[in-house]
């Protein structure tokens, strides 16, 4: 469990610098109703997002499962694997295109749409490609663990997930109308840099789900190299 909510906090964590929500939250940050608009928002895309990893987890990975009720841990390491170098390829990519992809505008919200339809909307768009959340989908629905927790894991991810937007919303609970110029400063300086912080916490977080899907395979391995994978699994885990 200590495992798997490891690799949860580490892709959620390093998933939510999304310039397509965190973008839309500091543009509707300057509403007439600041707090309530982030707030809606960011339950639009929360409500989305959950309902969606919880209809596939619950769906097709049952499915999935009652095919194979026991997946060995095997399989469980090498999803951590092949998640890790995903999100360590991603990573590289970003930082490799980083000037280009500065240059791109965030995207912002256009028309009347508000709240929590125009953060269920960007969800809705944004799941289809959401393959960090899938592969922590994939592992939680290969732990073996039961609904319940599998739903709590869930939530946790998306928690992390929206974590930029609820410090949106702690800036403008405790700043009020001072929030506007610091928001705006987030929102330019988010511009400029988006891409080298995202590639950074992916690399970041990509090392540390790799090690996880490392060490469990090779510390399967009898002998002195698995004796040692070992130990730097409980020392990560731990």
């Amino acid at each position: 469990m200590l495992r798997l909510l490891g690799l949860v906090l580490s892709i959620g964590f390093a998933d939510a610098l999304n310039p397509s929500t965190i973008g839309p939250a500091l543009y509707i940050a300057g509403d007439e109703a600041p707090l309530r608009s982030v707030i809606l928002f960011t339950l639009g895309v929360f409500g989305v997002f959950l309902l969606g990893g919880v209809i596939v987890a619950l769906g097709p990975g049952q499915a999935v499962l009652a095919i194979v009720p026991h997946p060995g841990p095997t399989v469980r390491f090498v999803l951590e694997t092949a998640a890790g170098v995903a999100m360590l390829v991603a990573g590289g990519l970003l930082l490799a295109k980083r000037r280009r992809l500065s240059e791109r505008d965030i995207p912002q919200p256009g028309g009347s749409r508000r709240g929590a339809l125009l953060g269920a909307t960007i969800a809705a768009v944004e799941l289809p490609t959401a393959f960090p959340y899938f592969a922590v989908i994939v592992a939680v629905v290969g732990s073996g663990l039961g609904v319940g927790r599998q739903l709590v894991l869930l939530v946790i991810y998306n928690l992390c997930f929206v974590s930029p937007m609820l410090a949106i919303i702690v800036v403008l609970a405790v700043s009020g109308e001072r929030a506007t110029a610091l928001l705006d400063r987030a929102r330019r300086f988010l511009q400029a840099h988006w891409p080298v912080l995202l590639g950074a916490l992916a690399l970041a977080a990509g090392t540390v789900v790799l090690l996880l899907g490392l060490t469990g395979l090779i510390g399967r391995a009898p002998g002195p190299v698995g004796r040692a994978s070992r130990r730097l699994r409980h020392l990560v885990t731990h």
